[in-house]
């Protein structure tokens, strides 16, 4: 496993390039570098959780164990984390423990990316105040893509404060509207899925709970097949780290 290889589950399908190997590149100094013609759009301290959605609830396969570094460019958004090592919640650990073994301990620095192609939608939930002076209120922002093969969708949950995560809800739906819209070689729209997008790209900003579709997103792959027929553990057992 590469020193920044993403723990995220989800793979691209055929339209992105094989030698992309899931990752974003990062500099000496940990910062995403970016693609010819890329622009930088906001970047964010939040915590960062994989997960799958099924329509029996959500579960979290992995979790960041420190804030991490959001960068939202006009192509994706890509995380750095550099504290700790990666928790892995109960249940995702196979019973051969081929790939996510225990007492083995993965690399300090830990990134990801989505790539704008992939969110099929957005879902905006508050979540408890931590017990603190003076709390403040959190929320917790999915990315939600499509998966081939499953019901089950691949998720990255953003978590935070209320204000800067739904700044960046609204940020990722309008670039992502924005994305589609101007890309037709890359995404096929319908011409009512592409009227949907224009708003989306000029809608008011997201505010308390909510869901937000983002049509025209194409589907993910798992890395392995595994993924998804891996059965959780017994009860009882929460989250173990590497």
């Amino acid at each position: 496993m590469r020193e920044d290889m993403s723990p995220f589950f989800i793979a691209p399908h055929r339209f992105d390039a094989p030698e992309d190997n899931f990752a974003p590149v990062l500099d000496r100094q940990h910062e995403l570098v970016l693609e010819p013609g890329e622009r930088v759009l906001g970047r964010y301290l939040t915590s960062v959780a994989g997960c799958l959605l099924s329509p029996t609830g959500t579960r979290r396969q992995w979790v960041l164990p420190a804030p991490a570094s959001v960068t939202v460019t006009d192509r994706r958004l890509a995380y750095v984390c550099l504290a700790g090592d990666l928790a892995l919640v109960a249940g995702k650990i196979d019973a051969t423990g081929v790939r996510h073994r225990r007492n083995v301990r993965l690399p300090r620095l830990v990134s990801g990316q989505v790539c704008w192609q992939w969110p099929s939608r957005l879902e905006l939930r508050p979540t408890p105040s931590s017990e603190t002076d003076g709390p403040l209120p959190e929320a917790e922002l999915l990315v939600v893509c499509d998966a081939l093969r499953t019901i089950q969708q691949p998720t990255l949950a953003l978590g935070g404060q209320v204000g800067p995560v739904t700044e960046l809800a609204r940020l990722i739906r309008r670039t992502v509207a924005c994305f589609r819209v101007s890309r037709p070689e890359l995404v096929e729209l319908a011409p009512p899925e592409r009227d949907v997008l224009i708003r989306r790209a000029t809608a008011a900003p997201v505010t308390g709970e909510g869901r937000v579709t983002l049509p025209g997103s194409l589907p993910v792959e798992f890395l392995s097949r595994d993924d998804y027929y891996r059965r959780p553990q017994p009860a009882g057992r929460d989250a173990v780290g590497s």
